[in-house]
């Protein structure tokens, strides 16, 4: 069977992206930031993922508000970098790790999920930032193939902190029991605190992000069990992707060791960090 060897959350802002691509992570505006990700970027190299399962959420690219599914599974053998209104990036498009996305999608079914099946379809900064930040820019081809997984948190109703939790134990299933000797690596994104509209637009939370960070591999019945307008209340209405890193934590065993946290405040009007977790 495959292998979860390991969840990471980070958060996927588009600002990282632009200072990627024009050379300027280590201006000392945004050094601090990147600093954070030299160890991740070290356990990938170290521990050799095959697959990297990565939840986001699409911010108006592939998908827009004519149609807004709650989940998205992807099953294309290829992904393409979505054109965020600039043009496409230049870095490689994605391998889909398609045999695995069908038994997912499948599994999903058997437990009374409806998932969306995307056979074709481009991916955005949600994806684009977490495999660039945690794998680095390849030349040619990047190092794992990947499992896109969209989450609605853009058009309420958004699903419940506990539905992405059930998912993510659905994920764990699917994963260990699909054949073959596949090492994966969960990548929840999103967040931290941000908003970016209406009267509170700017708004940032500190003491909430790092409590998040605290407490989210050691207590996350805390956070799961946190209404939808809770986690817009002490994260914001974009910081509400948070409930995206509960599928992660969710596809993990009980019991898992904080190898790695980082927090940046603010990385463009938002409250930025990872963390890097393996099972007990």
């Amino acid at each position: 069977m495959a292998e979860i060897i390991g969840g990471l959350g980070t958060s996927h802002v588009p600002s990282i992206c632009v200072a990627l691509d024009k050379g300027i992570d280590q201006t000392p505006q945004w050094k601090p930031f990147f600093d954070g990700y030299d160890y991740p970027k070290q356990w990938m190299k170290e521990h050799k993922p095959d697959i990297a399962v990565v939840i986001f959420n699409d911010h108006g690219n592939a998908m827009f508000l004519d149609r807004v599914p709650t989940f998205t599974v992807g099953v294309a053998d290829t992904y393409k970098p979505s054109d965020e209104g600039w043009g496409p990036r230049a870095i490689p498009d994605f391998a889909g790790a398609e045999d695995l996305g069908w038994h997912f999608a499948d599994k999903l079914v058997e437990r009374h999920f409806d998932p969306m099946i995307a056979r074709e379809i481009t991916v955005d900064h949600g994806c684009q930032v977490p495999m660039e930040l945690f794998f680095g820019r390849p030349e040619d081809a990047w190092p794992v193939k990947i499992l896109p997984i969209w989450v609605n948190t853009v058009q309420f109703p958004i699903p419940t902190p506990q539905r992405c939790w059930d998912m993510g134990r659905v994920l764990r299933e699917a994963i260990e029991s699909f054949p073959g000797d596949e090492r994966v690596v969960i990548l929840g994104t999103g967040g931290l605190s941000h908003q970016l509209q209406g009267a509170r637009a700017g708004f940032l939370n500190e003491q909430a992000d790092r409590d998040w960070l605290a407490t989210f591999a050691s207590d996350p019945d805390k956070w799961r069990s946190m209404s939808r307008e809770d986690y817009v209340e002490k994260f914001g209405s974009e910081g509400a992707e948070l409930i995206m890193w509960l599928v992660m934590r969710a596809a993990m065993q009980q019991e898992v060791t904080v190898k790695h946290t980082h927090y940046h405040l603010p990385a463009s009007m938002t409250g930025a960090g990872c963390i890097v977790l393996e099972n007990a």
